[in-house]
Formats: C-alpha cells, sequence, structure tokens
C-alpha cells in the first residue's frame, strides 16, 4: 500500500496493491497496520455506503463541524465518481483551494480527505456504489456545507447544474465568499 501526497497538505491518495490472477483480483480496502506503516495513522469509527442510480447524482459540499469533524477514506465500489474535496480550513495556505479526482470500482485508489474539508462527488455512471471510512460518527446536527458549483471555487464537475441530481440542502448551501468556516481563524 503506498500513500501519496496531493498538492493540498493533508489529503493523500491510497493506493492499495491490487493482486490479480485468473480468477479475478483482490485487493485490501482498509488494512490499519500498512496505512501506518504508510504514513497514515488514523482510526475509523463509522462506514457509509452510497449508491447513486442516475447519472448526474452530486452530493456536494459538505463537512461536520468542530467538534464533530470527520476524516474520511472515499472508496468508490462500483463504476465511477469524480470526488472534490475542498480546503476550509482558514489558516491554511491552501485556504479555498481543491483535490478533484475519479475514482472507480475498477482501480484500488482511495483518497483521504482529513478534516477541515468539505466533501462532494459526482456520478459519472449510473448506479454506482461507493463507501466513505469515517473518523468520527455522522451527526445530522452538525452538517454545514458550501455550494457545490460556486464559480469562485473553479471546481470543474462534469456535469451542468441544471442537470445534477441533488437534495434541496445541497443547492442551498452559502456561496464560499459568504462562507464562515469553524475550522480556524485567521488573525
Amino acid at each position: 500500500m503506498q500513500v501519496l501526497d496531493t498538492d493540498i497538505d493533508g489529503v493523500k491518495i491510497v493506493e492499495p496493491a491490487r493482486h490479480a490472477d485468473e480468477r479475478g483480483w483482490l485487493s485490501e480496502s482498509w488494512n490499519p497496520a500498512a496505512l501506518v506503516d504508510a504514513g497514515l495513522d488514523v482510526g475509523f469509527v463509522q462506514d457509509n455506503l452510497t449508491h447513486s442510480q442516475a447519472l448526474g447524482v452530486v452530493r456536494a459540499l459538505h463537512f461536520q463541524a468542530p467538534p464533530y469533524e470527520q476524516g474520511k477514506l472515499i472508496i468508490c465500489i462500483t463504476d465511477a465518481i469524480y470526488d472534490v474535496a475542498l480546503d476550509i480550513r482558514v489558516d491554511s495556505p491552501t485556504y479555498g483551494r481543491r483535490v478533484g479526482l475519479r475514482l472507480s470500482g475498477d482501480d484500488p485508489r482511495q483518497l483521504w480527505i482529513p478534516p477541515g474539508f468539505a466533501h462532494g462527488f459526482f456520478a459519472l455512471e449510473p448506479d454506482t456504489k461507493g463507501l466513505y471510512k469515517l473518523t468520527a460518527p455522522y451527526r445530522g446536527d452538525s452538517m454545514m456545507g458550501v455550494l457545490w458549483n460556486d464559480p469562485a471555487l473553479k471546481i470543474d464537475w462534469p456535469v451542468d447544474a441544471n442537470a445534477a441530481l441533488m437534495v434541496e440542502r445541497d443547492r442551498s448551501w452559502p456561496m464560499f465568499a459568504d462562507f464562515r468556516s469553524p475550522f480556524g481563524r485567521k488573525g
């Protein structure tokens, strides 16, 4: 297993080894000792499965505020997603920047998103399934977000906003300029 840096400190690409033979392949989706050996020492307390039935499903850009913040290991199980992590750590030199990565069931790559990031994804194919491994349990009362398609974020979502299938909550998050992050304060 390899853990690779991205352009934003803390966000990592996890590349589990894949062992193939005439039957197919096997890959460890999570091995705490291998992650520690590769430089990522995190503990998970909850797994969430997602199923996006149609092409065009957007789940974005949300997070849990402190003290209930979550780190997430994102794994695409079937089909493919475009996954985004947005840095909302106010004191970070990469505040407001994002990492976008295609994850698929055909590729064992995973994305580690530490606390202090808003997260979202777009289903690139119908019937897409994903797995989130979380470092803290879900708390709906601590959920916050940023408008997923705010032009200021310059996220190259592979979907037209009018064609996006999403819940009203995700359409109603504030623009980034109006957003007040709970992750640190400058000054």
